[in-house]
């Protein structure tokens, strides 16, 4: 296989399928933090690599979707120990956007969305904390699912904070986005009970760049016909505070112990990121984590049975290659006002990629209430019919 954007970090590493079901005659890629018997994970830092040794078994996730028919074609690039949302790695280089060649592919499941961006497999899988997922897939012109939090195993994949920590996949449609979701969810079939009521979070639309806004802002006649409302939200940059908190703890709680151990090698971005999460100290985020616990009852409540969040994926289009690090870090901030919405309330939110602006794709997400995951990427398969004939 060619690896024509630089996605893999191996990718000639195959596995055959060990049964017959769902997936057969798919293939898909693996994110450098999954577990593949006798491959070490790198988590995108040599010194990870070094310090670690290759898996005996499979992750549970990986022998699903082999179980189900898929066959896996290669391992892909990650950002330095998942701590990003760009995708470009100071030891490995960068992904190449297939869509946007000068922009960066997003992170820190870069290699997997350039992988099935560019075409190289069906499917592939990544984690998603704090969008890692979601930002690659809507910056990649591709669909990504972030699960509801808990709704899979995590055995077999390397932590980054555990109360956010999730698998998550992409593909370049949704038919196979749902497959995937049908061979991995064990949560029974969910059918609507009601009618989908469409909530737009207002607070989410307002920090858009202009040509962003007005290219989303078309598809709302869509949602208004199929039944909508606005509320307004609490204050987002609460919100990421809170989850950029909790995250950090838990980050350096989970991986403080080895960067004392081991003084890797980092990247300087995220050796300043670990530097501020080692300063961290649950005791004094009591703030943060009461949040997280209404932010659970509150939307879950809003949501019900039959609503689901409708915002942009992201505030614009994929920012360009070499950026300054305080641009970065500033489109970061903005990003996660929208990241964290998920995140923080272990709600599922799959990316769409609704539209382009001057070839540079667009994401629209759309989110449901906690378990009702097979519900979303069934919706998401038909609200995508809908837009695609607009287009």
């Amino acid at each position: 296989m060619k690896d024509l954007y630089h996605a893999y970090v191996n990718k000639d590493l195959t596995v055959d399928p060990s049964g017959h079901s769902l997936l057969d005659g798919l293939t898909f890629s693996v994110k450098d933090v999954i577990a593949i018997k006798g491959h070490t994970n790198g988590a995108g830092n040599p010194d990870w690599l070094a310090s670690h040794d290759e898996a005996g078994r499979h992750a549970p996730v990986i022998e699903r979707l082999l179980q189900h028919g898929a066959r896996l074609h290669g391992v892909t690039h990650t950002d330095e120990i998942m701590y990003s949302l760009n995708g470009e790695n100071y030891h490995y280089g960068t992904p190449v956007n297939p869509k946007a060649p000068d922009r960066i592919p997003g992170g820190s499941s870069s290699g997997s969305a350039v992988a099935v961006s560019g075409g190289s497999v069906d499917f592939a899988l990544g984690t998603d904390t704090g969008g890692s997922v979601r930002i690659p897939s809507a910056y990649c012109g591709i669909f990504g699912f972030r699960p509801t939090h808990g709704a899979m195993s995590m055995e077999g994949v390397i932590p980054l904070a555990q109360s956010f920590d999730t698998i998550g996949w992409m593909a370049r449609s949704p038919a196979i986005m749902r497959k995937v979701g049908n061979a991995l969810l064990d949560e029974a079939d969910q059918n609507d009970a009601g009618k989908t009521e469409f909530i737009f979070l207002k607070q989410a639309w307002e920090f858009l760049d202009e040509d962003t806004s007005n290219v989303l802002s078309a598809f709302t006649p869509i949602f208004e016909k199929l039944g909508s409302k606005s509320i307004a939200s609490a204050s987002l940059s609460d919100w990421a505070n809170a989850f950029r908190y909790i995250q950090g703890i838990e980050i350096w709680q989970e991986h403080g112990k080895w960067i004392r151990q081991t003084r890797p090698a980092f990247g300087p971005d995220i050796a300043a990121r670990f530097e501020w999460a080692s300063t961290l100290n649950k005791d004094g985020a009591e703030k943060e984590f009461e949040l997280r616990k209404e932010l659970w009852k509150t939307l879950a409540e809003e949501l019900g049975n039959n609503g689901v969040f409708v915002i942009p994926t992201t505030p614009g289009t994929a920012p360009k290659l070499n950026l300054a690090s305080k641009e970065l870090e500033e489109r970061r901030n903005k990003t996660m006002q929208l990241t964290c919405i998920a995140g923080l309330a272990g709600l599922p939110q799959v990316t769409i990629p609704a539209a382009e602006i001057d070839g540079m794709p667009v994401g629209l997400s759309i989110i449901a209430n906690r378990n009702q995951d097979r519900r979303l990427l069934m919706l998401v398969e038909k609200i995508f019919e809908t837009i695609a004939a607009k287009k």
